[in-house]
């Protein structure tokens, strides 16, 4: 039976079978216009350890109106590697040729991000899979490992996509963003674990998805699971904003102005706390609406953008949506509107391109006792998030009026 989301409802998508038994974890949200369809996917693990990771499942939902209805899970049997678990759902659509190419990685079993960090050997091979149809069928896998990354790999002691989604640019490209663990020193022929650092960028492809081409290194700071969202300027002008997971309490940020190959210095976002050792987090970017309030812009962006992340400095609860209408600027990311309050993690959000009101979905990570218990999925409008965030305001208000007095 499909099952029917109506707005502001959150629907569970996959669900832990027992605790420390089979656990979905780390999602991916894309919205087809075209076929106005969601597809939802995640890997499926026997437990919730990243060494106990499998395959990656997929949920397609039908977008009626302000209503989904999901059918049943998928298998994705063909993004499977022998001898490897597939890890980071991370896919991009095409849209001359409606092609989604669903990027992963697929890691050796057993072998721990920790263990390839301190060896300095690399267990990950980049792969991806594609379909032409919305998702109902899929190519056989493709390795780009030696062709996209080559040589340089002796130099990455392990690397992965995403996760979350990729993004086309205005100009066609395809961008998937990436981080690595950059081994920075060697002593005796073997890695300084401790001058291994992660450092993002993205993998990009300029003629439809047919061959793929490496960025450089943010070397900045240390940057790792990463979403990248393209902001178009008052004047036309394409920016490509870069946010990333980092240990240093608080999110990294970068932009570039060449589609993603180098990013341009990287700086820390105050506003954007991280728990303890950080959490992935999730950023795309919309054009306004007619209508819609707009800031009083002297030579801002024409597009704003939204983030999800949890919203505690301490641990990872109370997931919420920010939102920026000027986000070449410093500083104007707005309170988080709290859309699921308890413990929560991983999450990516979709626009739903067209159509009034203006709609996003997000797919997420949640649960009563632990984020691990479930991956549900949200739909809320443009108005929504302002009601929320203008309401978390006036209770944080309340808050500390009550704690004065």
């Amino acid at each position: 039976m499909a099952e029917a989301l109506l707005l502001s409802e959150k629907v569970t998508l996959f669900r832990q079978e027992a605790p420390g038994g089979i656990t979905y974890r780390i999602p991916a949200l894309l919205y087809l216009p075209k076929e106005t369809t969601f597809l939802a996917f995640a890997e499926k693990r026997s437990s919730a350890k990243d060494t106990d990771a499998e395959y990656l499942v997929l949920r397609r939902g039908r977008k009626d109106g302000a209503s989904v209805q999901w059918e049943p899970l998928e298998a994705l049997s063909s993004a499977t590697l022998p001898g490897h678990r597939t890890m980071n759902p991370c896919p991009v659509y095409e849209a001359e040729t409606g092609t989604i190419f669903l990027f992963f990685i697929c890691v050796e079993r057993h072998v721990t991000e920790g263990h390839q960090i301190l060896t300095g050997r690399n267990a990950a091979r980049l792969c991806y899979v594609s379909t032409g149809d919305a998702g109902r069928t899929w190519s056989p896998l493709v390795d780009l490992t030696e062709q996209v990354i080559g040589e340089d790999v002796r130099n990455w002691a392990t690397f992965a996509v995403g996760p979350g989604h990729g993004v086309q640019l205005s100009s066609g490209r395809l961008v998937i963003p990436a981080y690595t663990y950059y081994i920075h020193m060697h002593c005796c022929g073997q890695p300084v674990p401790c001058c291994t650092k992660p450092h993002a960028l993205t993998f990009y492809s300029d003629d439809r998805g047919r061959s793929w081409c490496k960025g450089h290194l943010l070397k900045a700071r240390r940057a790792a699971e990463c979403e990248v969202a393209e902001v178009t300027r008052q004047d036309g002008r394409k920016v490509l904003y870069c946010s990333a997971r980092t240990p240093d309490k608080c999110r990294v940020e970068a932009l570039s102005t060449d589609g993603g190959d180098r990013f341009q210095e990287s700086s820390l976002c105050r506003e954007l706390c991280e728990p303890p050792h950080g959490c992935q987090g999730s950023v795309v970017s919309f054009t306004p609406a007619p209508g819609q309030p707009e800031p009083d812009w002297k030579d801002g962006p024409k597009s704003w953008l939204i983030y999800s992340h949890p919203t505690s400095r301490h641990k990872r609860v109370n997931l919420g949506i920010y939102l920026n209408p000027s986000p070449l600027e410093q500083a104007c990311w707005t309170a988080p509107w709290v859309l699921y309050k308890g413990p929560s993690g991983y999450s990516d959000l979709a626009v739903c391109a067209g159509g009034t009101p203006r709609l996003f979905g997000c797919l997420f990570e949640c649960g009563v006792a632990c984020e691990c218990e479930e991956i549900a999925f949200r739909l809320f409008s443009y108005a929504e998030l302002l009601r929320g965030i203008q309401d978390d305001c006036a209770q944080r208000i309340s808050d500390m009026v009550k704690v004065t007095c």
